[in-house]
């Protein structure tokens, strides 16, 4: 990414609705569930979005903050194996192979400020202010500098809501989803006014909490907590428009629009079965284990040809690359067709449940690519491919009501947004705002 000096210093704003699917938007929008929003759009450019492969977001918001693909930024998922013992690790924001756009930002001197950004643990120094996002453990890891920390914690601030509460009540999931975006308001309202800035960064994550447990509530109003869904939307929808009204009015001079930016990592649907693929693999013969109760992957016995990591992530277990490879390299590209071509016959009740099976070159490119999966399986609507080893049976019902989609993200932005574009394209549209 090049940036150009000019004799004008802009800025620019990004709102992030972690997995609000363009068509959701655009309902909410028209119904009156989102006014503030519905009136910002339409002065721009609204446009549905390719997330990430796999579409999760830690590869998503990786791809977002440095404008490069997976294969090059080197995150493919939430968690790593390590190819000797294959254990489970998980990557770190330090670990991230090329730099954030915020730091290409820094180098001519601009600053920015970033909240709850996922897949940004443990915070780490920048030209500006960073809290991390989810997955982060530690608030006092999460915050850069680190003398914000007791202001976020006065407000109570809170990196997520407690997700195994929320499987036992989904009214008090919604409780703390409200107070979670209101603590959220606060910090973000606190650092525009307190950190120079010239980029600034927001990202609410309670939206994709709500569709994983409540996607029918925010579906259909029948539902019994249909209302409460839409409250917390309403509430969504005045911090949309309170950050709007922030960059045209709140700080002296900053009145262009045309900087402000609304996307998602991706976009969601209701859940049917999860697909477990270690129990397809395990069932077809590619993968076997050394215990009778597995619990990860590093349980496989030696001679297991494959094996599968979340989401939709298959590896072919070869020579050179795992500790205990036993597919010769000449093999890989045959057992790789095979399995893709197995895959794409399978079905759950007379439904094809993979839309598409992507191999490793059609998925990532770049110096890193060869680390990612060899296959990485896209779920049809309502079939969620998980790598878990738990269970035999390859369908599963499962507590959640929604999953992830690839190709229905949002982004919508006053400047013109490329066609048919990638999440990794908008580094370089913000980029090219600021440096005029």
């Amino acid at each position: 990414m090049l940036l150009r000096r000019g004799r004008r210093k802009r800025c620019a704003c990004v709102v992030g609705l972690d997995g609000v699917p363009v068509r959701l938007l655009q309902r909410l929008a028209a119904n009156g569930v989102m006014p503030r929003t519905a009136a910002i759009i339409r002065g721009g450019h609204l446009k549905q979005m390719r997330a990430s492969l796999p579409p999760v977001s830690s590869v998503s918001w990786s791809s977002f903050m440095t404008g490069a693909n997976p294969g090059e930024h080197g995150v493919f998922g939430f968690t790593d194996v390590d190819p000797q013992s294959y254990r489970l690790r998980f990557p770190t924001f330090g670990e991230l192979a090329v730099p954030t756009f915020w730091d290409v930002l820094g180098d001519a001197g601009r600053r920015s400020c970033i909240i709850n950004q996922p897949a940004t643990y443990p915070a780490r120094p920048m030209p500006g202010a960073l809290v991390s996002g989810f997955v982060a453990p530690d608030l006092a890891r999460s915050v850069y500098p680190g003398d914000l920390l007791a202001a976020l914690r006065r407000m109570g601030y809170r990196i997520d809501v407690d997700t195994q509460k929320a499987r036992e009540d989904p009214d008090r999931l919604l409780d703390d989803l409200e107070s979670t975006l209101e603590a959220r308001r606060q910090a973000a309202a606190h650092l525009w006014r307190q950190e120079p800035w010239d980029y600034f960064q927001v990202v609410i994550t309670g939206t994709d909490r709500l569709h994983h447990f409540l996607w029918n509530a925010v579906e259909h109003d029948d539902d019994p907590r249909h209302e409460r869904a839409m409250q917390y939307y309403r509430a969504v929808d005045a911090f949309v428009g309170e950050t709007w009204d922030r960059l045209h009015h709140g700080r002296p001079g900053d009145n262009e629009g045309d900087g402000f930016f609304l996307l998602s990592d991706h976009g969601f649907t209701a859940l049917r079965r999860e697909v477990r693929l270690n129990a397809w693999l395990h069932e077809n013969g590619y993968l076997s284990y050394g215990t009778p109760d597995p619990t990860t992957v590093a349980d496989l016995a030696p001679g297991s040809r494959a094996f599968a990591l979340d989401p939709g992530r298959i590896y072919v277990n070869a020579e050179g690359r795992f500790g205990d490879g036993r597919v010769k390299p000449a093999e890989v590209a045959e057992l790789r067709a095979e399995i893709a071509g197995r895959l794409h016959d399978l079905t759950f009740e007379g439904e094809a449940v993979a839309a598409r099976v992507f191999t490793n070159e059609e998925a990532y490119r770049g110096a890193r690519s060869a680390l990612g999966p060899d296959l990485v399986v896209l779920g049809a609507d309502g079939f969620d491919m998980k790598g878990t080893t738990r269970g035999r049976d390859v369908f599963a019902a499962t507590h959640f009501q929604g999953m992830h989609t690839w190709d229905d993200a949002l982004v919508w932005g006053a400047l013109p947004i490329p066609d048919d574009p990638e999440i990794s394209d908008l580094a370089q549209v913000i980029v090219n705002w600021l440096s005029v």
